[in-house]
């Protein structure tokens, strides 16, 4: 495993495959109306090694267990943080618990973003929504070897200003020299005077400060966003193994066993959640998978 650097620790936590281990929820941070943040601690408080785009199986005693994408390690604690829609039977519990509470979690698991293949490239980081969860760590990797890449650029899209995630970093963000920040949402409000419209919109910012051809991609967000942006990539010339989508999606033990998230040959909790787009841009575009 590489250990993660910067403000990711430096360490891993040994485990078994299969299971568990107590992790104490130090902290529950509300993003949005449904979206929360959890930062984690690991047992005696040992650092916690991934990778920029992996993930954890996050397990509610009593409740269950689901995949959630790595978000990162808080800057100051080293405690992990995954964020989480409450969307379903498990992540509303996660969402539910309190600071002191105890998860399991296995992990971590997966093949990350390729922030090491893009070393002395430009970058272009497309993020949907809660699609900006994955692609945190990547970002934050970037941003503290800021002198091994040439220019980033992040586009990230949201429903509403509400939906936004990482309020105060992505002000951050946008404050940066050396990063190109660009925020739309789908439907504005009263009070937002930023760009309206699909994340897509976005790409012609972008083309003006990147030679997209030669750039690298990696992108998170809801299918029919990354399908759409994968077109209009195309259509700009981006090769398609220049481009990294991650697809999380149907996972359930994150240890190939259950096929739960196999697509087509693929299984996506091993061989992914990132995939080259040359890889998997045929069974996103096939209705049956």
């Amino acid at each position: 495993m590489i250990a993660a650097t910067g403000p990711e620790a430096p360490v891993a936590v040994e485990q078994d495959l299969f299971t568990p281990l107590p992790f104490q929820v130090t902290a529950v941070r509300r993003e949005t109306a449904d979206t929360f943040t959890l930062r984690l601690r690991p047992p005696d408080g040992r650092p916690f090694s991934f990778r920029p785009g992996q993930f954890n199986m996050l397990y509610v005693f009593g409740v269950g267990e689901v995949a959630i994408s790595i978000s990162g390690v808080h800057p100051r604690t080293h405690d992990l943080e995954h964020t989480v829609r409450a969307v379903g039977y498990v992540t509303r519990a996660l969402v539910r618990l309190h600071r002191g509470d105890m998860v399991g979690v296995r992990g971590p698991y997966g093949r990350g973003w390729p922030v090491e293949e893009a070393r002395g490239r430009d970058v272009l980081i497309i993020a949907g929504g809660i699609g900006l969860a994955p692609l945190r760590p990547a970002l934050r990797h970037l941003m503290v070897h800021r002198s091994n890449y040439e220019r980033i650029v992040l586009l990230y899209g949201a429903r509403t200003p509400r939906d936004l995630l990482y309020r105060l970093e992505l002000e951050r963000w946008r404050g940066r020299f050396d990063l190109h920040t660009f925020v739309t949402v789908d439907r504005g409000d009263e009070a937002w005077r930023g760009h309206i419209g699909v994340v897509t919109t976005l790409l012609p910012l972008a083309e003006r400060l990147l030679d997209l051809r030669h750039a690298f991609v990696m992108m998170c967000g809801p299918e029919i966003m990354m399908r759409v942006a994968a077109r209009e990539l195309e259509n700009r010339g981006v090769p398609p193994d220049q481009v990294f989508v991650s697809l999380e999606r149907n996972m359930k033990c994150g240890v190939a066993m259950c096929g739960h998230c196999q697509l087509g040959p693929l299984f996506i909790c091993q061989d992914g959640p990132v995939f080259p787009l040359s890889q998997v841009y045929t069974f996103m575009e096939t209705r049956e998978f």
